[in-house]
């Protein structure tokens, strides 16, 4: 069975949430201190877990080594393997986030694997485009009742306010969270 933290900590999270790319367990408990409502580690800082009661997302590993994780994020990229990965995360108990980059992996995604959670990533903006704005770009092709992750990693608190007030669930960022929540996710 399918543990879902990650969406559930999503959902009833009041506003935007705000997950961290952390590298080590002081990274993790900083981020939980500072509000993060999930923490993002790649396979290598599987370590995390004892550290933080937050929900993990595992970016970038094979399914068998986010084991430590709650999710793991699959590329809509990679068509062929997609749908036997997420079908090898549902067998370890992983939730799967799907990480798209325009709308034909969106829907490829949606069809094939149909995940409860998308990340939507600003890869393939064009030139003159900002990150915020290509991922505000692909939002509107997000069904209503699948949760949305805007992957921005270098995000203001503007950003995260013009985020939510799109109706992103959740933002990827790395870095100084306080700066992003200060006293709390901005109410817009």
């Amino acid at each position: 069975m399918t543990h879902r933290r990650l969406s559930q900590a999503i959902a009833e999270g009041d506003g935007i949430s705000v997950l961290v790319h952390v590298r080590d367990a002081d990274g993790a408990r900083r981020a939980e201190e500072s509000g993060a409502e999930g923490i993002v580690i790649s396979a290598a800082d599987a370590d995390v877990r004892p550290h933080t009661l937050l929900p993990l997302l595992a970016y970038g590993p094979e399914p068998e080594a986010a084991a430590a994780a709650d999710a793991v994020v699959l590329q809509a990229a990679d068509e062929e393997s997609l749908h036997a990965l997420a079908e090898r995360c549902a067998e370890l108990g992983l939730e799967i986030v799907v990480r798209v980059r325009d709308d034909d992996e969106l829907g490829h995604a949606l069809e094939h694997v149909d995940p409860e959670i998308v990340l939507l990533t600003a890869d393939a903006a064009e030139e003159a485009q900002s990150p915020l704005d290509r991922v505000l770009e692909l939002l509107p092709d997000v069904p209503a009742g699948k949760l949305a992750i805007a992957e921005l990693v270098d995000a203001s608190r503007e950003d995260v306010e013009e985020l939510e007030r799109a109706g992103i669930d959740a933002v990827l960022v790395a870095g100084d969270v306080e700066a992003l929540v200060g006293d709390g996710v901005p109410d817009v």
